[in-house]
């Protein structure tokens, strides 16, 4: 295996992506100019081939899911062992999709779950910024019995009993970052 360039942001990214067309590319989904899987995404759309692992600190089971169903090859943790790493990287090479044990376990726990509908995260994401039910009602122009209607589903889905058990649980699962 060769190393044959390393970028610090998605522009660059693409750029040496365009330049050496890797066999494989090791992804962080946290840089400074796009985050999650915008940089994936980027990359995808412009070279539907590319070969791109994940390679980060973020191991929540929604980060995971929306990787993959953004493309990624594989989906690691940066505290994977060398000898591990440069298994899994043949392995995705070979053809394989892989994620690490501990995340695969993760996804199994909540396989199967209501997740959040897109408004019900644009609900919470306003909730975890500290706004009353009065002004999120006003921010997203909606009623407050539908903002309580939709706390109520975020509570239910994600099994939590009030609004910061939900934005822990939230942030834990990578539903939403800060």
């Amino acid at each position: 295996m060769v190393l044959v360039s390393q970028a610090s942001t998605v522009r660059e990214a693409i750029q040496q992506y365009r330049e050496h067309q890797p066999d494989i590319m090791l992804m962080e989904t946290r840089l400074p100019d796009l985050g999650g899987t915008e940089p994936l995404i980027a990359i995808r759309t412009e070279f539907p081939v590319a070969c791109i692992m994940v390679l980060t600190i973020s191991d929540g089971d929604v980060e995971v899911q929306r990787a993959l169903k953004a493309g990624a090859s594989g989906y690691l943790l940066k505290n994977t062992p060398p000898s591990e790493l440069l298994q899994q990287i043949r392995k995705v090479h070979s053809g394989q999709k892989v994620v690490q044990a501990e995340l695969a376990a993760k996804l199994a726990e909540h396989l199967g779950e209501d997740t959040l509908s897109a408004r019900e995260a644009e609900v919470l994401a306003v909730v975890a910024a500290g706004n009353r039910n009065r002004d999120i009602a006003e921010q997203l122009c909606i009623a407050e019995e539908t903002v309580k209607a939709h706390l109520r589903h975020i509570f239910e889905k994600l099994g939590a009993k009030d609004r910061t058990e939900a934005t822990a649980i939230a942030v834990r699962r990578g539903i939403m970052r800060f």
